[in-house]
């Protein structure tokens, strides 16, 4: 048993260390003096310096937040309803319908799909819509769509999964005592619903400001966000301050996460 134990302690060593090593590297080499990377030249923080001057870098980062926060917050109160909905049809069918399980695995798809096929799904469906609307035409408008029909999946399952832990004796006491449906949902079940659909926008706004495929072939002019200029960056070669705006990105991630960790009801 102790063998085991080894054994499955050094996998998990190594695990970490594959994961975290390629991050930590990007770190140190933002504090490199030498500029093409090849060997340590000195710690500086001319780099980090030379990104706040970097103006490029900075509307891409502006584009990347309002991106993020307004296709997360659209996505959050659509998929938190569409989740409670999915859990309310069931509950209420009791028998699982064909309908509802259709609706509920459909949901599934978005996730599973490859982001490049459903990228390239988008622009067909705006292409088409741009034939008789100017809403087809690239940009931060059409960005924010584009993240927010892959957003919307992710954040109804999470609250979905949520709301079956839900004892639906509480919402019928609250209609007992003469609470319409709307103050029952408000202010009952979407407090139960809080921790679901927390975890949800959390995992929306990390998606967005991960995507990669749906803003690079729905950006326009302008709108260029931080994955984006990275990979356009890569392509030339890489420099110290792309590793400096890697590192902050690294750290608001990690501090986002701590900080969503602390911040959830803790007990039973």
């Amino acid at each position: 048993m102790k063998g085991w134990r080894a054994v499955g302690g050094a996998l998990s060593i190594a695990l970490y260390v594959l994961l975290w090593a390629p991050l930590v590297m990007v770190a140190v080499f933002s504090f490199n003096a030498s500029r093409l990377g090849s060997g340590w030249g000195g710690f500086t923080l001319e780099w980090y310096a030379a990104l706040w001057r970097n103006e490029s870098a900075l509307a891409a980062a502006r584009n990347t937040a309002v991106l993020a926060v307004a296709s997360t917050a659209i996505s959050t109160v659509i998929g938190t309803l569409l989740g409670y909905g999915l859990w309310m049809g069931t509950r209420q069918d009791g028998r699982r319908s064909g309908g509802w399980i259709w609706a509920e695995r459909s949901l599934q798809v978005p996730v599973l799909i490859p982001d490049v096929v459903f990228a390239v799904a988008l622009i067909l469906w705006f292409g088409w819509i741009r034939q008789s609307w100017s809403l087809g035409e690239p940009g931060m408008l059409l960005m924010v769509l584009g993240h927010v029909s892959f957003q919307i999946p992710f954040v109804a399952l999470v609250v979905r999964a949520r709301a079956a832990r839900l004892d639906p004796r509480w919402v019928e006491a609250a209609r007992d005592l003469g609470a319409t449906p709307v103050e029952a949902f408000l202010k009952v079940t979407l407090p139960l619903l809080r921790p679901g659909v927390v975890a949800g926008a959390l995992l929306a706004l990390t998606l967005s400001l991960d995507d990669f495929a749906v803003s690079f072939f729905l950006s326009g002019p302008g709108s260029t966000t931080l994955p984006v200029l990275i990979y356009a960056q890569a392509r030339r070669g890489l420099t110290p301050d792309i590793h400096a705006l890697s590192t902050l990105l690294l750290v608001g991630t990690v501090a986002a996460v701590w900080i969503g960790g602390w911040w959830r009801p803790r007990g039973r």
